[in-house]
Parts: structure tokens; sequence; C-alpha cells
């Protein structure tokens, strides 16, 4: 392959690298929940807002993050990032306080928070507009293979050296990654008939642009709905559920949790194909939606399920999330390609603040119901009431997420720019 034509997928890949490091430690903490329970005596709640800790973060960067890099060259900014992804689990590592941790956490979602919106807007500088709802499944493909990695792999690492040591061997690759895309990654060079667009206007300007635009805010309302109960299983509670409620060892509750994510990465690549092979977003989210909706469904309320079966039911879980990854394409097409960081990063910032309410809302309404068993370590045991009862906030958000869908106008896979887009009527699915 011609030089000039491998080196875009170079950049990509690894940046799709960070993606996945970015879900590895993300999820991370849904295999240690009662070793850091015990470690740090907190309840439920307290774990839920440690873990959280990440997403405060992580949301509070994103419209930063997407006007940095709208503004500035991503190499060298993005490099810091993993960096400070790295030093975070470190510190994480070696946290003897409560505070300490939650700073760690905090640290790790704030370089974290670069990771989804560098990687598209890599792939919207380096790949042509017609591949881009593909290069954006293929890279949640490599993206949620860190969150499998989370699960059943690191799961034996806790056994076998503790949480701690597990965490210090996440840090290492880090440091490497960082110095990869350090010495690798270089801008992007104009040559005759090819130019790269920046965006010319100033970092209010273009916030006001993207945030005026009603289908932007519909868009990441439902994408911070859609994609919640994604986190919510596969980072903090998934686990501990499959115990409780289907009675799994830890490990294998964990190995069930990863088919969500096998899932995610399986059908995020062939939604967005079939998305733009057909030039149809919408009906793919709907399906995706109600797929996910009837998934989530069984797998809090149907009792005695086979083993078996609640693996392909988190595997269909995960093919029916990753439709939601449509919308970050269509967030592209109704806004300028030089705001593509700014609104990229609007829409993140949405499955961020929903992230960063749901894990520690559920750990409170886990408290309320908690009947005072213990575990032998110290943490709380919570009944499958009380699961049932914290986790059927998920299909209330696949509810409302459709909602917002609705009055989303389809693009058709076409980039609507400036007053283009307000002509666009809207088409009901």
């Amino acid at each position: 392959m011609p030089k000039k034509s491998f080196y875009p997928w170079l950049v990509w890949f690894l940046t799709a690298l960070f993606f996945f490091y970015k879900y590895l430690l993300q999820f991370s903490p849904s295999v240690m929940t009662s070793e850091l329970m015990a470690a740090f005596s907190v309840t439920g709640a307290g774990l839920g807002n440690l873990a959280a800790c990440y997403f405060y973060t992580y949301l509070f960067m994103q419209i930063p993050v997407g006007v940095l890099l709208d503004k500035f060259s991503p190499q060298k900014i993005t490099a810091g990032a993993i960096f400070l992804c790295a030093l975070g689990a470190f510190l994480f590592s070696h946290a003897t306080s409560l505070y300490g941790a939650c700073f760690s956490r905090a640290l790790i979602g704030l370089g974290a928070a670069f990771a989804p919106i560098a990687c598209l807007k890599l792939a919207s500088v380096w790949f042509p507009p017609r591949r881009f709802a593909l290069i954006a499944g293929l890279s949640m493909t490599v993206a949620l293979t860190g969150a499998v990695n989370a699960g059943y792999p690191l799961s034996h690492l806790v056994s076998w050296f503790g949480w701690r040591d597990a965490l210090v061997f996440l840090a290492i690759p880090g440091l490497v990654l960082a110095l990869l895309f350090l010495v690798i990654v270089r801008p992007k060079k104009t040559s005759p008939g090819e130019t790269i667009e920046k965006t010319p206007y100033s970092i209010f300007e273009g916030l006001k642009i993207v945030l005026s635009d009603k289908q932007t805010w519909l868009l990441s309302l439902y994408s911070g709905f859609a994609y919640a109960p994604f986190s919510v299983l596969g980072g903090l509670w998934g686990v501990p559920f499959l115990v409780a409620a289907h009675h799994l060892p830890r490990a294998a509750a964990a190995a069930t949790v990863s088919y969500m994510f096998v899932g995610f990465g399986v059908g995020s690549p062939i939604l967005g194909w079939l998305s733009d092979h057909f030039g149809e977003r919408k009906p793919v989210i709907y399906f995706g939606t109600f797929l996910a909706l009837g998934a989530v469904s069984t797998i809090i309320y149907l009792p005695n399920i086979p083993a078996f079966w609640l693996s392909m039911l988190m595997l269909t879980l995960g093919v029916g999330i990753s439709g939601f990854l449509l919308c970050f394409a269509m967030v592209r097409e109704v806004n300028q390609l030089v705001l593509a960081g700014t609104a990229i990063g609007f829409m993140n910032m949405f499955d961020s603040l929903w992230e960063a309410v749901s894990e520690p809302f559920i750990g409170k309404l886990l408290d309320l119901g908690w009947t005072g068993q213990l575990a032998e370590n110290g943490s709380r045991l919570f009944s499958i009431n009380s699961y049932h009862a914290a986790l059927s906030i998920l299909p209330i958000y696949y509810i409302l997420s459709l909602i917002c869908l609705y009055f989303v106008h389809e693009t058709h896979g076409n980039q609507l720019i400036g007053e283009k887009k307000a002509a666009i009527p809207p088409k009901v699915v």
C-alpha cells in the first residue's frame, strides 16, 4: 500500500488505541467494586461518586477539548492527554485516601476527555466525508476491545495481583502510546488542490453557532439517554447486578458483561456501513434503540435466565446501543466542518453528564433499599429487588431517547452547511 494511503490509517489506528485505553481505564472499577468499597470504606453511593469523579472532569472538558482541537494541531495535545491518563492510573494505584482516589480518577477523566473527540476530529481531517460513519464505527470497535479487557482479563489480574498492582500494569502501556503518538503523528500538510479547513471563528463565535442549532441539542439529548445504560452496566453496576440477580461468580459476570462490549464493537461498523450505504440515519438509529430497550428490560426483569442466553442478551444490547454512534455523524452533518470538534465535544458532554449523574444516582437508590447485609470484606450487599428498582431508570432512558429522536431531522448522510441545513424539512420515520 502506498505510504500516502497508509499513513491516514496509521494516524487513525494510534488515535483509536487511545480510545481503547480510555475505555479500559473507564470501566476498570467494574471488576474491583468490593475491593474499592473496602479499601476506602465507602457505601454504594460513595463508590458511585468515586467512579463518577472520572466523568466530572471528562464532562467539564468536552467543549474546551473540541475547541482546542479545532483551533490547534491535535498531535501534541493528544499525546499529553494520553500521558495524563497513564499518570492518573498510577496515582490511583497508590491512593491511600478517598480524596486521593477521587483526584486520580478525575485526572484520568481529564486526559480521557480528548480520546473520542480527537479520534473523530482526525477522521474528519484524514478521510473523506463518505467514510465518516464507517471510520467512527471502526473506532468504536477498537475502543470497545478496551472495555472487554476491562472485564474478564482485568478481573483475573485483580485476583492474581490485587487491584493496586493491576492499575500499575494499566499505566505502562499509556506511557508507551503517548511516546508513539508524539513521534509518529504529524499535522496534515496541504498540497496543490488540497486544503485543510481551520475554523475562521473565534472560540465564542464557534460556540454560539453550535449552541444555536436545535438539531444539535436534540441529537445530544438522544445520545446522552441512549448511551448511559452502556456506561452504567459496563462501568460499575453490571457485574454486581449479575452476581446478585443471576447468581454468577464475579469472573463469569464480568465475562458476560463483556458480551455487551463485543456487541457494541461488532454493531458499530455494521450499522455505520448500512447507514452510509442506504443514505439513511434515523431508521438505523430507531432499530438500535428498540433493540436495546427490549434487551435491557429482559436482562433486568426476567429471572432465571440461563448463562448462554444472558450472554446473547448482552450481545444484543451492545449491538442496539451501538446505533447511537450515528448521532456523531449526524451532528457533524448539521454543523460546519470547521466546527466538527466543537459540535462533537458538545454532544459528548451530554453523554458524560448522564454518565456522571446515573452511576451515583443508582448507587443512592441501592443504598435506600439496603437491608443491612455485608460481605466478608465489609462492603454492602444489595438485594435483587433493590437492583430491579434502581436499574429501572435504564428502560426509562430509552423511552426518553425515542421521544428526542422523533423530532430529529434526517440528514441522509449529507453534509449540511450554514443556511442550507435550515432548509431541510423534518422527516418522520
